[in-house]
């Protein structure tokens, strides 16, 4: 159980943090702080600039802690408020499926942010380590 929680942690972790670094620094093929912000306008979020770096700094911070298994259920807390706000504003309209630029993927990684936290981070773990 410990290894596949690790697989889960790193995957999903890693991903999400790379989605902040595409919002906050432009890496990956994302478009920086200027040009996420000018979409976030576009879609009715204002301020654009403060809201990309809170949403980046959300999913940077909450992506590297449920990587590492530290502070799980905050990490979790942020990638499942990230999300929520991703249907609610974005893909919700759209239907389920992602076919359709639905919120299928965003409900499925609330539902392993969710399960991570509620299992919790296993023996793999920051947490692990600093808590014996």
């Amino acid at each position: 159980m410990n290894a596949g929680l690790l697989i889960i942690r790193l995957i999903v972790g890693l991903l999400f943090a790379g989605h902040g670094a595409q919002k906050l620094f432009g890496w990956f093929g994302g478009y920086g702080v200027k040009g996420t912000a000018g979409w976030l306008e576009s879609i009715g979020i204002k301020p654009g600039v403060p809201m990309v770096i809170l949403a980046g700094l959300a999913e940077l911070v909450g992506g590297l802690l449920f990587a590492t298994g530290l502070w799980i259920e905050f990490a979790a807390a942020l990638i499942i408020i990230t999300m929520l706000v991703a249907i609610f504003k974005v893909h919700g309209s759209n239907g389920l499926w992602v076919t359709a630029n639905g919120y299928e993927y965003n409900l499925v990684l609330i539902a392993i942010a969710l399960g991570v936290a509620l299992i919790g981070a296993g023996d793999y773990s920051l947490q692990a380590v600093l808590v014996k």
